[in-house]
Parts: C-alpha cells; structure tokens; sequence
C-alpha cells in the first residue's frame, strides 16, 4: 500500500511538471531574435532594458522576475547561518578568545592590510554595480567576507563586532522582506520594480533593483563573516 502511495504521488507530480513545462517556450528563438515574445528568453532580453532600464539582464531575473526564487535563497542562507551557529554554540565559560591561526609572518601582516580595504572596496563595487555589470549582492557580499577572512586567519586578536554584524543582518534581511511585499500589496507582485528606472546605463538607474542588491549584499557578507569566525573560534575538546 505504501508503494502505491508513493508511486501515484510521484505519477501525480511528474503529469503536472510536464503540462507546465510543455506550455513554456523554453529556447524557440535565436540568438539576437528579440521580435518573439511568446519565448521566455525573449520576454527577460526585451524587457530588462526597456522597462527596467537595467544593463544585466541576470541581475532583472534574479532579483525582479523571479523574486521569489531569490527570497528562497537568501532564507537558505539565513537559516544555515542559523543552523550552524545553533550547532556550534558553547557556553561564555568555555569559549576561546583566540582564533585556531598560525602567527603570520610582517610580509603576511603587511600584505593582509593593504588587500583588506581594497577588497572591501571591491565588494562594494560588485553589488553596487550589479544592475550594470556582471556580478551582484551575493558576490558582493562573498568578497566582503573573503577580505574579513583574510584579517581574521592573519591576526588573531582581530575582532568582528557580533552585535554590529547581527544587526546589519536584521536591519538588510527586512528591508529586502519589506520591499518585496510592498510591490506584492501594492501593485500585486512580489519584488515589483517600483521606483525611478533612470537611463539605461546610468549609475542611478534601474528603479529598486540596485537599493535590492544592496541591501543582499550586506546580508550575505555579514551572514558569512559571522559564520567564518565562528569556526575559527572552534577548538577541539580536551579528554
């Protein structure tokens, strides 16, 4: 009875991705053939720079027409930051202060503090630009956190504020939340690109969608620098 079960749910499931799917023009036109609109890669080529105003058409995908996709991704995130950081607590009477790093030699130190702010200043460019250029918040915000790791396996008296860190994470991960349901309550679409669009390939230009990248970039940046010294911090028991 059991198999039974699971194989008319799978049957169920299988029949209705395949009408789904069946009605979806997936890869009908051409490259450079934008005069289709019954075609889905069409539809994002044609729209992105016209009614975005938004260079990289990846950037209007992910954050505009599948926002729904990206909230599920930046929730996976959160929860495994979550997750880890449950799994891995210890009491304040058992924490280490030092990080598990060798002592780094001045060529080491010197190199860690001239790459350190140039990377930050990377990241930040990354998602800002992200509407224009190949890249975004969550790459943004994986550069921010490398360069915090570089600082944090190169000295070991290097220190992160929890607390700043935290509610950075907060403070980004409900502004994202808010302004996906304010375009959902307002105009009936989840992430719905509500603001100013500018000119195409202007800094200032793409309406939400930058502000978006932003803020996922300080949530993914924070999320992961937080995850890093966590581990760091972690040393194995003593019998």
């Amino acid at each position: 009875m059991k198999k039974l079960i699971i194989f008319i749910t799978v049957a169920v499931l299988t029949y209705t991705l395949a009408v789904t799917f069946k009605d979806i023009p997936f890869g009908e036109n051409r490259i450079g053939d934008l005069n289709n609109p019954g075609t889905v890669s069409a539809y994002y080529l044609q729209k992105a720079p016209e009614d975005l105003h938004v260079s990289n058409t990846i950037t209007a995908v992910v954050v505009n027409f599948r926002g729904f996709d990206t909230l599920g991704e930046v929730t996976v995130l959160f929860l495994a930051a979550t997750g880890l950081a449950s799994i891995l607590y210890r009491k304040e009477d058992e924490e280490e202060d030092e990080r598990i790093t060798l002592k780094s030699s001045s060529l080491v130190r010197t190199g860690a503090k001239i790459l350190f702010p140039l990377m930050l200043v990377l990241g930040l460019y990354v998602f800002i630009h992200g509407h224009l250029t190949p890249g975004g918040g969550f790459q943004g915000g994986a550069i921010i956190a490398t360069g915090f790791l570089l600082m944090l396996i190169t000295y070991k008296r290097f220190n992160t504020n929890h607390n700043v860190m935290v509610w950075l994470e907060s403070i980004a991960g409900l502004a994202f939340v808010g302004i996906g349901l304010f375009g959902l309550f307002r105009y009936g679409s989840f992430l719905q690109n509500t603001g100013w669009t500018g000119n195409l390939n202007d800094l200032v230009s793409g309406g939400l969608i930058p502000l978006i990248y932003i803020f996922i970039g300080i949530k993914v940046g924070t999320e992961l620098t937080n995850v890093l010294d966590i581990l760091l911090k972690i040393k194995p028991r003593k019998n």
